[in-house]
């Protein structure tokens, strides 16, 4: 039984699809499928139930599953072993992250790791699909951690750090009547049209939901992925926004009022597997977390934004 084997069989078995799995692996699918075809006669059993429509976990497969990430996680151990041993911290790392984070560094974090680290192949991917991709990355093995926006209650199967978490402001028209406002609420806003982010996306999520507890009719005929654009479609009179206070949030022709709705907060968390051990280099990446200061903080906060 090969290595190779192994990791082709637990793509497939996370994926449920031979097409996602070569895609996940750079390996053409009829590789992919040959090479399980000759695990399952290699163990005298059927790994999983195919048909047309769907791919399955058999009974066997099921109970082989955790064996075989083990036997990969142990294989992954001794390689980094021998490796340090022999030229220092090696590996790789694929990381995930929102396309608009201010309130932290990133790239200085991934910079120091890269200084410190350089036989540790980075890899970053800024994600268009929002937190909720993030974490699917995560727990199916294509991401080794992502920063991303979502409440731990959100994200079963992970291991979350929360980094930092921040309140919300709304940004209106400077000719809104609520503009001079020293604070609004959601249902200040009822009725209004709204630019927001993509469903999927952590702060999409929790305004979505908190309208809905609060009986809030919404509409979103704007949705933008970037945070830091989105004051420019309320400036251009398409509607209000709601927005973590993560990047500037002011433009010309928008007011900024703080949000007072209690306990809505946008937390800023750092997630990976919950049920696989962390590798060496993913270890040493959380250690300088810890160990450096790496929030940005200014008179402004996170956003820049002016205070009271």
């Amino acid at each position: 039984m090969e290595t190779r084997q192994l990791e082709y069989f637990v793509a497939v078995a996370e994926e449920l699809s031979f097409t996602r799995a070569a895609q996940r692996l750079f390996a053409v699918q009829s590789t992919v499928s040959a090479t399980i075809r000759t695990l399952e006669t290699e163990l005298g059993t059927t790994l999983f139930d195919r048909s047309t429509r769907r791919v399955a976990l058999s009974a066997s497969g099921a109970l082989f599953l955790p064996e075989a990430k083990a036997a990969l996680d142990a294989v992954e151990r001794a390689r980094e072993v021998v490796q340090e041993a022999s030229a220092g911290l090696r590996g790789s790392l694929r990381v995930g992250t929102l396309t608009s984070v201010g309130a932290f560094d990133l790239p200085a974090l991934l910079g120091a790791f890269h200084d410190r680290h350089p036989l540790v192949d980075l890899h970053l991917t800024v994600s268009v699909t929002g937190s909720t991709g993030l974490a699917e990355d995560v727990r199916h093995g294509r991401l080794d951690v992502a920063l991303l926006g979502l409440p731990e209650s959100e994200l079963p199967g992970l291991t979350v750090r929360t980094i930092v978490t921040v309140p919300y402001f709304a940004v209106l028209p400077a000719a809104h009547p609520l503009a001079g406002r020293t604070s609004i609420s959601l249902r200040d806003l009822a009725g209004e049209r709204f630019v927001d982010a993509p469903r999927g996306f952590g702060n999409r999520i929790a305004i979505d939901r908190a309208c809905e507890s609060l009986g809030v009719p919404r509409r979103v005929p704007v949705e933008v992925a970037d945070l830091r654009v989105m004051p420019l479609y309320v400036a251009a009179g398409l509607g209000v926004a709601v927005v973590p206070d993560l990047v500037p949030l002011t433009a010309p022709g928008t007011a900024v009022v703080p949000l007072d709705d209690a306990g809505l907060t946008w937390p800023l968390s750092v997630v990976s597997h919950g049920e696989k051990a962390p590798g060496r280099a993913l270890r040493t990446l959380l250690d300088l977390l810890v160990e450096t200061d790496l929030l940005q903080k200014s008179d402004g906060g996170a956003s820049g934004r002016p205070r009271e």
